[in-house]
């Protein structure tokens, strides 16, 4: 999505978040891409969502791993309102650094079924930041991007690589081991990994080893 970004002709701003989940090698993913993007201002925001739980992410509640896909359950490693949190943050960013674009990296093709990675909620928060903010009022309105929104998980992963994204800076995993190796199990690590496999490729990301 990045990489997306500053394709279209963006000085990009980045913003990631540390919100008690158990997967927080994402965050030093993030900085190592932001970096190697050459990016200006990259800002890490601390919220701790812990305090509500609910989630595997956040919670001590496993995480499901080799679950079977697109059951139409939403799994337990939803975490509640989690977009909606970090697209209130991002808008606030956005306004006071007079950013009218948003760009975030949600996926409604191969993903686990989360609500608030449909498109119908993308548009219902696009028209609340036209209500809710001064800029928008004043005639500036936010615009929100989600260029992967409707790609299959290996349309993204090529399109990275097009790009050329080092996909060995990237984590996903959900339930990471202590040395930061992927579990290769969960729902994350299974989309991730079918998508590469799908392309005949390997991930170059770190793996937990077969049969441990």
């Amino acid at each position: 999505m990045l990489a997306i970004a500053r394709t279209e002709g963006f000085d990009v701003l980045t913003l990631s978040f540390r919100y008690g989940q158990r997967h927080a090698g994402e965050i030093d993913a993030a900085a190592r891409v932001a970096v190697a993007a050459g990016v200006r201002e990259h800002t890490v925001i601390d919220i701790d969502l812990r305090s509500f739980g609910g989630s595997a992410l956040t919670a001590d509640i496993a995480v499901p791993k080799g679950r079977a896909p697109a059951t139409g359950e939403i799994p337990i490693t939803y975490v509640p309102a989690r977009n909606t949190i970090f697209l209130a943050y991002a808008l606030a960013l956005a306004e006071v650094r007079g950013a009218a674009d948003i760009y975030l990296g949600v996926n409604a093709v191969d993903y686990s079924g989360y609500p608030d990675c449909r498109p119908e909620y993308l548009a219902a928060f696009e028209r609340l930041a036209r209500l809710a903010t001064k800029a928008a009022v004043e005639g500036r309105p936010v615009r929100l991007h989600a260029p992967l929104l409707r790609l299959t998980k290996a349309q993204i992963v090529r399109r990275g690589l097009e790009l050329g994204v080092d996909y060995g800076l990237t984590r996903s995993c959900y339930d990471p081991d202590p040395a930061g190796r992927a579990c290769g199990r969960c729902d994350s690590c299974r989309f991730r990994l079918a998508a590469f496999a799908e392309l005949g490729l390997s991930d170059p990301a770190p793996y937990v080893p077969l049969g441990r």
